[in-house]
């Protein structure tokens, strides 16, 4: 007897909030100003909608453990599945070390303890630490975490959402909201913050693998990417809003600016704004948590292919989680924090965030080209979900998402206007972002050349039992 299919709609929607949905981006995003209302709707349609068409498609037709990696391995080789392994898992580590800066920075902001910089160091330390343990256990172990995280996501966007309301029918706004400042404001800087909107989109291939488990996945895919798209759009879209009334845009931290704005409209500190920050720096953790088996189980796979060292492929004897990768993340992102006090950029939190986002767009900037490539390469292989379009439809579906991705990864990282402020705050990203490839292309070459001797030494062994048994003949 076949299974009942049990994941409905309202479940993959749910899902894509709940895994797509990061609070920590809503300040960095409403920095673009009034004009980010306009970049939510046009990447809603230009990039989210054919990403998640794109990823349904590969996702249900390679279901196997590699995800991107496996799309990008079969459609243009070893090494460049490697690279997108690399780039796919290394945003992990420098995310963790973002968000326990951030974690340090809320404290400092709402409780009146104030810690020095090491003092600081030490609990993005333990912050690490606890991230990277649980990290070890599987997420089903968990669950509660991430249902929790969930609704404390859900109650600060609607708080931002709602005070801002509030105090701008009582008080006014700081932000001037017309017609002409939510235009797009073609500045470097405004294109540069660009990047965290499709950052805030990306995850949703997560949704694509329960496809399996829906009764209509033809049917239930789409309109999942569309109500998906549009809530999560919807709840950024209202948190920023929030922000804008108790903030101008050419103010706001990028950091600091959600409990700041929180604290503006209301007022001053008491018991609802220590709530607040308290459910936020617990989504930090949730967040970090429900991300790090899929990008660790990635670069395990792609470790056992030989694509990256072998260390990435140590699975835990007792629940075969990949503990190898996860370790790593945990020290990569310590040694971060532990450095982070040298770098010369004054907002850390930005700097690590940034490179953060560069490295996972990195990742999709050949996710695009790999779904083309297999169209033509692999026509055969049954889809059980397929973009609908003619080839004018899905070349266009290709090329957009790739232009913006490469587009908003150049503002992201490289000083365009030569002034002193964004050489400051860029070139730490752009260096970061070098050392990063650099690093990726070692492993890479590391693994191949392991993956080459191992698989020589096997054929070595073949050869030798084929001589001795023609010898016993």
């Amino acid at each position: 007897m076949e299974k009942e299919k049990k994941f409905r709609l309202f479940d993959a929607v749910l899902m894509a909030v709940v895994v797509v949905l990061v609070v920590e981006s809503v300040a960095p995003a409403a920095a673009i100003g009034p004009s980010q209302f306009f970049w939510w709707g046009a990447l809603l349609i230009l990039f989210f909608l054919p990403y998640g068409l794109i990823s349904a498609e590969l996702g249900t037709t390679y279901d196997g453990d590699g995800g991107i990696y496996d799309w990008v391995r079969q459609a243009f080789g070893k090494r460049w599945g490697g690279r997108a392994a690399w780039l796919y898992w290394i945003n992990f580590p420098i995310w963790m070390a973002s968000l326990a800066v951030l974690f340090t920075g809320v404290i400092g902001q709402v409780f009146p303890t104030h810690f020095g910089t090491w003092t600081n160091v030490v609990i993005q330390l333990v912050f690490i630490a606890i991230v990277t343990l649980i990290s070890c256990y599987p997420i089903a172990d968990s669950k509660w975490i991430l249902n929790l995280a969930a609704i404390a996501k859900v109650v600060i966007m609607l708080s931002l959402g709602i005070l801002g309301i509030y105090v701008a029918m009582t008080k006014g706004v700081a932000s001037n909201f017309t017609v002409k400042t939510m235009l797009p404001q073609m500045d470097v800087k405004s294109l540069g913050y660009i990047s965290v909107i499709l950052f805030n989109f990306l995850g949703f291939e997560v949704v694509t693998s329960m496809a399996s488990e829906m009764p209509n996945p033809k049917k239930q895919i789409p309109q999942a990417i569309i109500w998906g798209g549009i809530l999560i759009a919807v709840f950024y879209v209202f948190a920023a809003f929030g922000m804008g009334v108790a903030i101008p845009s050419d103010k706001l931290s990028t950091s600091s600016g959600l409990m700041e704005s929180i604290l503006l409209l209301i007022g001053g500190n008491n018991w609802f704004v220590i709530l607040i920050a308290i459910m936020f720096m617990y989504t930090l953790a949730a967040n970090l948590i429900s991300w790090s088996a899929g990008v660790n189980y990635v670069a395990s796979y792609a470790a056992k292919n030989h694509d990256l060292p072998a260390v990435f492929a140590i699975e835990s004897k007792k629940n075969g989680m990949p503990i190898g990768a996860t370790l790593l993340n945990g020290l990569i992102a310590a040694i971060l924090v532990v450095v982070s006090p040298l770098i010369p950029n004054q907002n850390i939190f930005w700097a690590f965030f940034s490179l953060n986002v560069v490295a996972l767009l990195g990742s999709y900037i050949l996710m695009f080209p790999s779904f083309s490539k297999l169209r033509k390469i692999d026509p055969k292989a049954e889809r059980p979900f397929k973009v609908p379009g003619n080839k004018f439809m899905i070349s266009l579906m290709t090329w957009i998402p790739v232009t913006l991705l490469v587009v908003t990864v150049i503002m992201s990282a490289v000083p365009l206007n030569g002034s002193a402020e964004e050489i400051n705050g860029k070139v730490p990203i752009l260096i970061g972002t070098i050392i990063t490839l650099i690093l990726g292309e070692i492993c890479i070459r590391i693994a191949e050349k392991h993956g080459d001797k191992k698989a020589h030494q096997e054929a070595s062994s073949h050869i030798e039992g084929h001589s001795e048994h023609a010898l016993e003949k």
